[in-house]
């Protein structure tokens, strides 16, 4: 259990403190991650940033994901969608309404589409927590086009299929917590609130000071 998401950022830089000598690149999945992702770029003195990610729902459950998009990546649930009976195509609003988002929040984040720093680096992508992990496989996917040295993934809580479903993407995964029965991040944390776009802006400047 963790008191918000500064504190699971703080218990996830004990373990992530062991790549500090590598100047790593901190990566923070907006909104929920940056919280996290702040406090871990502060403890291993790292550059701070974010990297937007945006899940496609389904039409008539928004929240259960089937797919996400990421700068240079369309990723999908294949067996999802044919157990729902939905083919890509019956997705084409969502999904471009979700790139329209992604941009939005790029420019609002002032983040460029170039990620070619990252080439040859070691990276750190950071979420509060892992579900269904639509998202973050997008974002890794995305990331390793820049060829990165190394690529982390790092979340306070997750669902132990999912965490073994990314692996194969990452050079390393941690999770500090899988618990058998995950039915919300949200109740791995005594405050979950929801974060928002000017915090982000507000951290990401904050770690520039």
């Amino acid at each position: 259990m963790f008191q918000d998401r500064f504190d699971a950022g703080k218990q996830l830089a004990d373990k992530l403190k062991v790549f500090a000598s590598q100047n790593p690149l901190i990566f923070a999945l907006p909104r929920g991650g940056v919280p996290v992702a702040f406090v871990v770029a502060k403890a291993l003195k790292s550059p701070f940033h974010v990297f937007v990610a945006r899940k496609i729902g389904v039409p008539w459950q928004p929240e259960l994901g089937v797919g996400a998009v990421a700068p240079g990546v369309q990723v999908f649930n294949r067996e999802l969608l044919q157990e729902l009976d939905l083919k890509i195509s019956d997705l084409t609003e969502i999904i471009k309404r979700e790139e329209q988002e992604l941009k939005r929040r790029l420019s609002i984040y002032g983040v460029e589409e170039n990620f070619e720093k990252i080439k040859g680096k070691t990276v750190i992508l950071i979420d509060d927590g892992l579900a269904t992990g639509i998202t973050a496989e997008a974002a890794l996917k995305s990331l390793k086009q820049w060829a990165p040295k190394k690529l982390i993934f790092a979340v306070p809580v997750g669902v132990p299929s999912t965490v073994e479903h990314l692996k194969k993407n990452v050079t390393e995964l941690i999770c500090l917590e899988m618990p058998p029965h995950l039915y919300a991040i949200g109740a791995h944390y005594l405050d979950f609130s929801q974060v928002s776009d000017e915090e982000v802006i507000d951290l990401l400047k904050k770690s520039q000071s």
